[in-house]
């Protein structure tokens, strides 16, 4: 599979573009609406994850144009401002799918093979380590790697913050499967 993600956030779209490229995905990467254009008419992909929010622009306006480019393609809105309103919205312009953030390599790749409501109710949740984990690294990202700046901002003493650093989360695990009915 070709892929294409759009997504203003570099250190998010590497992680998951290693992610990705670890489960034979190959994902090329854009971080503003011009430069997803550009790449999507250079080699049409297969599908593209597209960011709600990039930067000052919406990666709901650029739904149309990459249908537009690729009709078989599939695209898959991701935000972390998930909401039925922009939900709606995506699907009306022509989005296939709307997933909130953070999602899971796995629970994209059942997006993607267009697996049932039941397939993603039974998804990869990801672990409550592995969000604090990416919080954490998002209160960096905004203090530039201050250590101390980014405690103060998450309410917690900096040594707390470095023994957290310390320890890097394990991997997604799979939900318990369920009885049948």
């Amino acid at each position: 599979m070709n892929g294409l993600l759009v997504d203003d956030d570099v250190l998010y779209a590497q992680t998951l573009q290693r992610s990705l490229a670890r489960r034979g995905v190959a994902l090329r990467i854009a971080h503003d609406a011009a430069s997803a254009l550009a790449q999507a008419r250079e080699r049409i992909p297969d599908f593209v994850l597209l960011d709600l929010k990039l930067g000052h622009e919406s990666g709901l306006a650029l739904i149309e144009p990459l249908r537009e480019l690729g009709e078989r393609t599939r695209i898959v809105l991701m935000t972390g401002y998930a909401s039925v309103a922009t939900a709606v919205d995506a699907i009306k312009r022509g989005a296939d799918d709307y997933l909130a953030k953070p999602v899971t390599a796995e629970a994209l790749l059942r997006t993607l093979r267009g697996e049932t409501v039941q397939a993603q109710a039974e998804a990869t949740m990801t672990p409550l380590a592995r969000l604090e984990w990416e919080h954490i690294q998002q209160a960096l990202k905004e203090t530039d790697g201050n250590i101390a700046a980014a405690a103060r901002l998450l309410g917690m003493h900096r040594r707390s913050l470095q023994r957290k650093l310390a320890k890097r989360p394990g991997p997604e695990r799979r939900a318990p499967e369920t009885l049948g009915d």
